[in-house]
């Protein structure tokens, strides 16, 4: 979702803890890539943060699901760039980014991150018009998961991996039949994105202050998606009421969760953080129950689970060899 989103944020302080933290959701990574390293406590500690973190979850995925009902009015690609043609606007005019000063590489990597974060979105809203929400991220995130084991280079890692795969397998039935085969493929491919969208955020945030990055590459990403969302939906992209979904799921799916997500990092471990955005296929499968009516399977629940356990299993044991 995987379709980010999941909005100021400091300078990253170290990039492979922000990596760590970002291997379970990147759109939290590209919101708030500075603040991924290190956490402040404030007051409001407790169960305050992991409010705000599971708010923010419900909030992305909940945007997914008004998405794939905004689908037949606009298409998947219509509506990825609705979302982020508006999500881009929104920020842009909270961040005011600053466009001097800046290098050819700064500016390579911000539309590099761009182009991650369209892809990204475009292939994982082709994935949930086919397949249920809950699937969709649950094989999306084994993007995040293999770079995971890939940056850790610990045999417990392998170990992880297995678990989700054995999640996968579960969740596939020993194949791809039980699901859109077209659908799955796309949600491999958005994860696979979304990997390469943590490793440009990271390195956006060391290149960009605060949040301003993240609104230019989403700026950037609305610019390639363009094309796209006009040739597949045309003027059905100006009819007010698909402009009004469409910023419902800009607000819930980008600008709502990176601020809550901002707001919690504050206040809580990235560790911490990390592990409990492995729940989003969780999250992700009661949105779709609830607002889609996609109900799980016994078996589609325990190979969630798998892949959720591996997701945190993983996570931990790359925040333990720190």
């Amino acid at each position: 979702m995987n379709d980010a989103a999941r909005t100021e944020a400091a300078r990253l302080a170290d990039a492979r803890t922000a990596d760590a933290s970002a291997v379970a959701l990147p759109e939290a990574a590209a919101a708030h890539p500075g603040h991924a390293g290190r956490a402040v406590r404030g007051p409001g500690g407790g169960l305050g943060p992991v409010a705000l973190v599971v708010a923010g979850g419900l909030s992305v995925q909940f945007g997914s699901a008004v998405a794939v009902l905004l689908m037949p009015r606009a298409g998947a690609v219509g509506v990825v760039t609705l979302r982020l043609i508006l999500a881009a606007v929104v920020l842009l005019l909270v961040c005011r980014p600053k466009v001097r000063g800046y290098t050819r590489a700064d500016w390579g990597t911000v539309v590099a991150f761009g182009a991650a974060m369209a892809g990204m979105n475009v292939l994982f809203y082709q994935a949930v018009e086919r397949i249920p929400l809950g699937a969709a991220v649950t094989l999306e995130v084994l993007g995040p998961l293999v770079l995971s084991v890939i940056a850790s280079r610990r045999l417990v890692s392998f170990v992880w991996a297995g678990l989700a795969l054995a999640g996968v397998m579960l969740l596939s039935g020993g194949g791809f039949d039980r699901l859109d085969p077209v659908g799955a493929a796309y949600a491999l491919a958005a994860g696979a994105m979304w990997a390469t969208y943590i490793v440009f955020s990271a390195r956006t945030g060391r290149r960009f202050p605060q949040a301003d990055g993240l609104a230019l590459a989403m700026a950037v990403g609305a610019v390639l998606t363009l094309p796209l969302g006009v040739a597949e939906a045309g003027s059905k992209l100006l009819v007010p009421s698909t402009i009004g979904l469409g910023l419902a799921v800009a607000l819930m799916s980008s600008v709502l969760p990176y601020t809550l997500e901002l707001l919690a990092l504050r206040r809580m471990p990235a560790p911490t953080f990390a592990v409990l955005m492995s729940l989003e296929p969780a999250i992700a499968a009661t949105a779709g129950f609830l607002v889609l009516h996609q109900a799980l399977s016994v078996t589609d629940a325990l190979a969630i689970s798998l892949v959720i356990a591996a997701s945190i299993g993983a996570v931990r044991s790359q925040v333990a060899k720190k």
